[in-house]
C-alpha cells in the first residue's frame, strides 16, 4: 500500500460537489480543502476567503490549482468491472451475452486458475489501468478460484486503490470445467471473507469482500440460497458485506433464467431475476445488480424498498442487452444508481467515457420513444453531462453503501479524489470558455491524459506531474 503522507495537504482553487438532490453537480471556484496525513480525511472545505487559517504553509504541502483549467473532484466510483476480462478487452464483442460467455469469458477467467505470475500481471494491469482513468473506487469480479482472487486483492492493496472484491460463484451451466461443487462455493467465498477482513488494506476500510453468485443462469437455488445465508450470517456480526451479480440484463438471459426457474420450481413458476434474488436473501442495501435494463415497475420498486443498487453499465448494454436502461426514470423513483465500465463487455476502462454513454444512451432512449409514438423527441429520459458525473462519483458512493465515507467533500469523510485538467494538448480552450464550459470540455473530450493527480484516502497513488 501508499506510504502514509508526511504532511497534511492543503487545496486551493476550483472544485466539483455533488448535489444529491438533484443528483447533479455544483462548480464552486476559489475553494479551500484540508486533508489529514493521520487520517486521510476532510479536516475542512469552504471559501478561500481568508476565514479558514487552520494551516502552515511551512508544515503542509499547498497544491494551488490553475484557476482556469484544474478541478478538484471526487474519486470516480466504478461499480460493475470483470478484473480477470481486461486481457482481452477491445476484442470480443460480436456474440450474443450467452455465448460470448463460453468463447470468450469462462476460457480467459480459466486461464488464471494455476498460473499466478499470469493473474498478477493482468490483475496489476487492470488497477493501474483504472487508477491512471482517476477511478479511485472499483467493484470487482475475480474469478470461480479464491487463490487468483486472493491476488486480485494483494494488487489493488499494494496500488493503494479502494476495492470490492469478489470470488465468482458457479455451479452450473458453464463448459470448459469452469465450475465449482456447491460446497467449493460456500467454503472459497468464506475463505476470500475472512481473508479480506484480516488484510491490513481490510482493517483500514480500502479493501472489501463481495459475495458474488456470478447470475441467475450459472447459480443453482441452493447455490443461491447458501450464499444468502452467508450474506445473513455476516451482518449479523455487524461486517460490511456487499453482494454483487447480474439480474435482468439481456433478453437470451432473461429467457434461459425463465426456463430454469420452471424447472426449479415447477411450470407455474414465473419469478423475474430481482425475485429471485430476494427469495434468496441476496437483496440488501449493500447488493449492486448490473444492467436490469429488463425490470419492470415491481421489481423498480422491490429494489427500493431494499435498498438495492443499479450498476448502470451503457457501453455494454449497447452491445449485449438490446434494449437501454431508463435511467433518468429510474432515478426519479429513487432507485439507487452507480455507474460501472464493465470490463470486459464494455471496452473502456474510463469513467469519463462511461459518463459519455449515459448521456447518449438517455438521448437515444428518448428519440427512440419519440420515434414510436411518431412525435417530437422530449427531454424526459435525457440526462446532461453534470447528471452523468455525479453517477460516476456521488451516485456510485451511494450504490456501494459508502456515502458516509466517500463520494463528496464533506468535513470528515476520507479525501478520495482527483484533480482533472484541461491543460493538456487535447483540449483547446479559448477565451470566450466559462469555467462551466472548460469543465464540459473535460467531460465530453478528455481522457486519462486529463487526470492528473490521483488521492485515496489522503494518500497520492498517481501522479503524473511528476512523471
Amino acid at each position: 500500500m501508499s506510504t502514509p503522507l508526511q504532511h497534511d495537504i492543503v487545496f486551493i482553487g476550483t472544485c466539483i460537489v455533488p448535489d444529491d438532490t438533484e443528483k447533479s453537480i455544483h462548480i464552486y471556484t476559489n475553494r479551500i480543502l484540508h486533508v489529514s496525513s493521520v487520517t486521510g480525511s476532510i479536516l475542512y472545505f469552504g471559501p478561500n476567503d481568508g476565514t479558514y487559517s487552520c494551516y502552515d504553509p511551512n508544515k503542509m504541502e499547498i497544491i494551488r490549482l490553475n484557476p482556469r483549467c484544474d478541478f478538484l473532484t471526487p474519486g470516480f466510483v466504478d461499480t460493475h468491472i470483470h478484473a480477470p476480462q481486461y486481457s482481452y478487452t477491445g476484442t470480443g464483442t460480436d456474440r450474443p451475452l450467452m455465448d460470448w460467455l463460453e468463447t470468450y469469458t469462462f476460457p480467459a477467467e480459466m486461464a488464471l486458475k494455476d498460473d499466478p505470475m499470469r493473474a498478477r500481471n493482468v490483475y496489476e494491469k487492470v488497477v493501474d489501468a483504472t487508477l491512471r482513468n482517476g477511478t479511485t473506487t472499483a467493484m470487482y469480479y475475480g474469478t470461480v478460484h479464491v487463490e487468483p482472487t486472493k491476488i486480485l486483492c494483494d494488487v489493488i492493496a499494494t496500488k493503494g486503490q479502494r476495492g470490492l472484491v469478489g470470488k465468482v460463484c458457479m455451479d452450473r451451466n458453464a463448459s470448459h470445467g469452469y465450475l465449482q461443487s456447491l460446497e467449493e462455493n460456500l467454503s472459497e467465498t468464506r475463505d476470500l471473507i475472512e481473508y479480506v477482513k484480516n488484510s491490513p488494506a481490510g482493517k483500514l476500510g480500502l479493501l472489501y469482500p463481495v459475495v458474488t453468485p456470478r447470475f441467475i443462469p450459472t447459480c443453482s437455488p441452493a447455490l443461491l440460497n447458501g450464499l444468502g445465508h452467508l450474506v445473513k450470517e455476516y451482518s449479523k456480526a455487524d461486517h460490511k458485506i456487499h453482494v454483487q451479480t447480474h439480474a435482468s440484463e439481456s433478453y437470451d438471459e432473461v429467457e434461459f433464467t425463465q426456463i430454469l426457474n420452471k424447472q426449479d420450481h415447477g411450470e407455474n413458476s414465473d419469478r423475474s431475476d430481482a425475485e429471485i434474488l430476494d427469495a434468496s436473501s441476496l437483496l440488501t442495501n449493500r447488493t449492486v445488480l448490473a444492467h436490469c435494463v429488463l425490470i419492470n415497475e415491481e421489481d423498480a420498486s422491490l429494489l427500493r424498498t431494499k435498498g438495492t443498487a443499479i450498476s448502470h453499465c451503457p457501453l455494454s448494454n449497447f452491445f449485449f442487452a438490446g434494449r437501454p436502461l431508463r435511467s433518468r426514470h429510474l432515478l426519479e423513483l429513487q432507485n439507487k444508481i452507480g455507474l460501472g465500465t464493465d470490463i470486459a463487455g464494455g471496452y473502456s476502462p474510463s469513467m469519463l467515457n462511461a459518463c459519455r454513454l449515459t448521456v447518449i444512451n438517455s438521448r437515444a432512449l428518448g428519440q427512440a420513444k419519440a420515434y414510436n409514438a411518431q412525435c417530437a423527441p422530449t427531454t424526459d429520459e435525457e440526462l446532461s453531462y453534470k447528471h452523468a458525473f455525479y453517477l460516476a462519483t456521488r451516485g456510485g458512493a451511494h450504490a456501494l453503501d459508502l456515502h458516509d465515507d466517500i463520494g463528496t467533500f464533506t468535513q470528515g469523510k476520507k479525501f478520495d479524489a482527483i484533480i482533472l485538467s484541461a491543460d493538456p494538448v487535447n483540449i483547446d480552450i479559448f477565451d470566450t470558455d466559462t469555467i462551466e464550459d472548460i469543465f464540459q470540455k473535460i467531460c465530453c473530450l478528455g481522457d486519462d491524459r486529463n487526470v492528473r493527480r490521483v488521492f485515496v484516502q489522503g494518500k497520492c497513488v498517481i501522479n503524473k506531474e511528476k512523471m
